[in-house]
Parts: structure tokens; sequence; C-alpha cells
């Protein structure tokens, strides 16, 4: 089998990549990625080269992409912009790379007139936020912010190309990952080195916010899942069902690294800050998946792969990254 993984240099790709070599039957990876924000070649600098080649590329890059789409299998697309902040700030990246970078693969896909399976990773917040219950992948798509109003639209886009044009696609919806590797200016991650660095953890509001929380490799492991188990056309939510405020997320950080909770700071809260996700996953559940890793145990390994590997995160962690504005708590990419 030979894969395209497109942005496989951000937090949630690599993972995926340095996973799905373990298997024997995958016979090469192709890691598309820009190398913008987000995205460190340090992420799979263990990686053994034989059956793996990266490609610095843009997805807007249709004669790169065209020329590596031409043997894959499945292309899994990760690319994206992520943080909400960011796209609240200035939406026109985020609909370069999730809009149009989107339709470009597709257009890609189509053209060439051969089976790829196409896996869309998307998100849960092109849901919007939920008070009571949980999303099943049925609901209607509520985004709140440009970010995921542009996700919402890569997905739709999707859907379309499976029912106009027959292609073999799959979206994902996943909850909040976290674990190693993951960019210091999202919400575990910054938290952890602040407050190594004994420097205030600002929270919006209250920090009432709540999020369910999974641990990358089971994101991983689900896509690896569908990639033979899904079915074409269809949507799958993916969760733990770990639902933390992040004022608790924030809490038990403190508590594993012995820092006293006066770091805590409250701060303003962002403009159309969903209150609560929450998605049903029985869907994907149904064809066999399921987690194997615990809330408690994988945040004791995050935070103590932090402690190890300063020398990852160090270059990265600027001032602007670990500034004093705070940062969103929806990490996918």
């Amino acid at each position: 089998m030979k894969l395209v993984v497109t942005g496989g240099l951000g937090f949630i790709g690599s993972n995926f990549i340095k996973n799905i070599l373990i298997r024997t039957d995958i016979e090469k990876v192709v890691n598309i990625d820009n190398l913008t924000t987000g995205s460190n070649r340090d992420n799979i600098k263990t990686i053994a080269q034989s059956r793996y080649q990266f490609v610095k590329a843009d997805i807007l890059d249709t004669e790169t992409i065209s020329s590596h789409f031409e043997t894959a299998d499945v292309v899994v697309n990760f690319a994206a912009e992520t943080h909400v902040d960011r796209s609240i700030k200035d939406p026109e990246p985020f609909i370069q790379s999730n809009i149009l970078g989107t339709y470009n693969l597709l257009k890609i896909e189509r053209k060439l007139g051969k089976r790829i399976r196409h896996i869309q990773i998307s998100t849960d917040e092109t849901y919007g936020g939920i008070a009571g219950d949980a999303f099943t992948e049925d609901d209607q798509l509520k985004p709140s912010n440009p970010y995921s109003a542009t996700k919402a639209a890569g997905d739709l886009l999707c859907n379309a190309y499976h029912s106009t044009y027959g292609m073999d696609i799959i979206v994902t919806r996943c909850t909040n990952n976290f674990g190693p590797n993951q960019f210091p200016e999202k919400f575990i991650p910054k938290t952890i080195i602040r407050a190594l660095n004994n420097k205030g953890i600002p929270i919006y509001g209250t920090g009432k916010n709540i999020r369910d929380w999974i641990y990358v490799l089971d994101h991983c492991k689900a896509i690896e899942f569908l990639m033979a188990e899904g079915k074409s056309g269809e949507i799958y939510n993916i969760s733990s069902g770990n639902e933390k405020t992040n004022i608790e997320v924030v809490e038990k950080i403190l508590e594993i690294l012995k820092k006293p909770s006066s770091l805590i700071r409250f701060v303003d809260d962002r403009p159309g800050h969903d209150a609560r996700y929450s998605l049903n996953s029985v869907k994907l559940r149904s064809l066999g998946w399921r987690t194997e890793h615990s809330y408690d145990e994988s945040l004791r390994k995050t935070v103590k792969w932090y402690i190890e590997n300063e020398s990852w995160w160090r270059p990265t962690a600027t001032s602007d990254v670990l500034g004093e504005t705070p940062w969103r708590t929806g990490d996918r990419h």
C-alpha cells in the first residue's frame, strides 16, 4: 500500500506517519508539507528513509501534488491552518489552506481518474458548541469562528465530490488531541512549558469551557482503522469520553509538575468561544475501534516528554508563542 500524507510534519500527521510505518504492508509514505506554522522536521527525524519520502510543497501546488498522487492508494489530508485566535485575526490563510487547498486535492484526485481513498481530517469544532448530549455525524454544522467555518467548508466539498463524482472519500471529526510533538502555542504544551518556567497560566473566562481530550495515538489508530474499515461517503466522529474543563486540565498539569495553583490567571474570554464540545462516536465504535490509552496516564507521559525534550520545543517557544495572549483549546493538527 502506498500512502500520501499532507501536513505530515505537524503534530498529528507526524505521529500518524511514525505509527503507520510500523506496519510491514506499507510500501511507501510520501509526506507533503509546506513547513508552515506547526510543522517541524524534527518530528520525524528518527524515521527510516527506505519507505519514507518528504516533499516540500503547498497543497495548492497542482503539478507537484499530481506527480505523487499518481501512485497513491490512500491520501490522508492533515494539511490545515488550525489556530482559532489566528483565524479571528486573519481568516485569509485559513480560506486558502482549508477550503482552496482541499478543493485542489479533490480536483487532482478526480482528474487522475483512479480509485484513491481520501481521508479528510476535520474537527469537532465544525458542529459548534453543545450544552447537553453529544453531536452525532448527522447533526447540523454550526461553526462559530473562521477556522471551524473553513474546515466545515472543506468537509462539505468532500461530501459533494463523493456524491457527485463517486469518489472514495471519508471525513473524520475528532475531539481535542494531546501528546508528544505538539506545537507550543497549543493549550496543553503551552501550559506545561509556562509552568516549567514558573510563568502565569492565562485561562479564558472562568475556565469552565469543556473539551473532550484524546491521546494522539488513539486518534492515529482510528484513522488507520478507517483506512480499511470505513465506508466511502461516510463521516466518523472520533472521541474518547474524557471531557474536562480547561481549569481541570491546567490543575492536573500543575499537580503533575508539583507547581502551585497560584500560577493560574483568568483573562477576558475570546469572541465566539464555544462552551462545550462533545462527540458521539458510537458509529465508529460499532465497527470495532476502541481507545487504548487512559487520560491520566497519557497526560503524565506527555508532561514527561516535554520535560525530557526541551531541545525540541525551545527553538519554537518564542515570546510570541508563549506570550501573555491566551491560546485556543482545540488542537487537531
